[in-house]
């Protein structure tokens, strides 16, 4: 059986969270916790958040699993809506700025 936590627009760069992802694509759920607790970066914060949301709907469909033995089947990253800002600079010319959002997906299972 399988559970999944889907986040849309989060305000942070695709490529930044997807070095983030690959350090724990594949792990147990506790273990990939433990890691991002750890990690100094903006992004590990919005990935744990997912992931245990991905526990907190396998454990609501599943009351009767073992929560201990969930792992991360699928963890991807996309990139979502890109809004498009301008920065003033130089004699009255303004220069296009993309902020570029993240979509990710988590999959766990047991």
């Amino acid at each position: 059986m399988e559970s999944k936590a889907v986040s849309n627009f989060l305000m942070i760069s695709p490529r930044k969270i997807r070095l983030i992802a690959n350090e724990v694509r594949g792990y147990q759920v506790n273990d990939a916790l433990s890691i991002l607790r750890n990690m100094p970066k903006k992004g590990a914060r919005y990935l744990e958040k997912i992931i245990l949301s991905a526990s907190s709907n396998y454990k609501y469909l599943n009351p009767n699993s073992d929560i201990d033995n969930l792992y991360i089947k699928k963890l991807y990253i996309d990139q979502g809506p890109v809004l498009k800002r301008f920065r003033p600079r130089a004699r009255g010319r303004a220069f296009p700025r993309l902020k570029r959002t993240s979509k990710i997906t988590v999959v766990v299972s047991e």
